[in-house]
């Protein structure tokens, strides 16, 4: 079903310590230069104690509402849509809510989740509260901390990751239009991709031990990749059936930056030119759930959001599940 809305704002917020790929070869334990050849990599930002996912969150924000003109009080609801909660009681919304000043508000503040496709979650649940007439400005905010829970033992299941937030503003009605949406789920494989301390099942009281080795993350690379990879072309293929447009007619590919291989496997599975994927991997690198909203905030201040041009926003996430929604601008 076709969904009207407008992007009043974005913003986004990176950590001021940065990791070369330099200092991660040490960490991990390569050989000089492996980091950068072998994954594509840069320099990571890494968030200080004092950088929470709230407060990183919150700056984002602010940056997104002063975009859009906003005050923080004519909000309707704050949607968090990140890939791992500050903490688990309350949600991140709550404490976003808080930050901005609004503790006293009433405005409505909850977090969705489905790791680095939360943010798409969030923005079908804003359209659908646009379509109801429920809602007329979301903020919908996104912020992940991947460095407090990466195995630095595991090369690829550490250096691809960074820290880092982003806002996104949006109001109903506009000229742009959704003209299309997938959300697809494949839990066969949902052991690839985990991070199992911090819920109900592994608890500290028990095995102190246990629950430290699994509150670091764990990732099977290759089979994940390959899951993925098989998946994405039929997912691809059955989104744009829906849109009234072709994959021809994508002027920009605003994708979670995943990995060096993801990328590149991206760009060859929709066979259009590499100029028109947003690219910020190297330098920042897979945001978790942050990274689709970041990716969107960077390509709409690089202009790449023309009125009446088309975009695709795609991604994967642990589960595992392939998302993606086509836009009209």
């Amino acid at each position: 079903m076709e969904r009207r809305f407008a992007i009043a704002g974005t913003g986004a917020y990176l950590p001021k310590e940065t990791l070369s790929a330099a200092q991660y070869d040490a960490l991990v334990g390569l050989q000089d230069g492996q980091v950068a050849r072998r994954f594509g990599v840069n320099q990571r930002h890494r968030a200080s104690a004092e950088e929470t996912s709230s407060w990183m969150a919150a700056q984002a924000a602010r940056v997104a509402l002063n975009d859009a003109g906003w005050a923080p009080e004519s909000l309707d609801v704050i949607i968090s849509a990140c890939g791992v909660m500050e903490q688990p009681i309350p949600g991140t919304a709550v404490l976003v809510q808080r930050a901005l000043g609004l503790g006293a508000s009433g405005i409505a503040a909850f977090d969705v989740n489905a790791t680095c496709l939360s943010f798409l979650i969030a923005f079908d649940r804003a359209l659908a509260g646009f379509a109801l007439g429920d809602w007329r400005r979301v903020l919908i905010v996104s912020a992940d901390i991947a460095s407090a829970a990466l195995d630095y033992s595991d090369p690829e299941a550490s250096v691809l990751f960074g820290d880092g937030a982003a806002a996104i503003a949006l109001e109903a009605g506009g000229d742009h239009q959704r003209l299309a949406y997938g959300f697809n789920t494949y839990s066969d494989a949902a052991d690839f991709c985990q991070l199992e301390a911090g819920g109900t099942r592994v608890r500290l009281d028990e095995d102190i031990d246990a629950f430290r080795s699994k509150a670091r993350f764990k990732m099977k690379g290759p089979a994940l990749f390959t899951t993925t990879a098989r998946l994405f072309r039929p997912f691809l293929q059955t989104l744009f059936e829906g849109s009234g447009v072709s994959i021809k007619d994508v002027d920009c590919v605003i994708p979670h930056q995943a990995s060096r291989a993801a990328l590149d496997h991206l760009i060859k599975s929709t066979g259009l030119p590499r100029e028109r994927t947003i690219d910020v991997f190297a330098d920042v690198g897979n945001l978790i759930a942050t990274s689709l909203p970041f990716t969107l905030d960077h390509a709409r201040r690089q202009g790449r959001l023309k009125p009446g041009e088309i975009s695709l926003i795609i991604g994967s996430s642990a589960g595992v599940s392939l998302g993606g929604a086509v836009i009209r601008w």
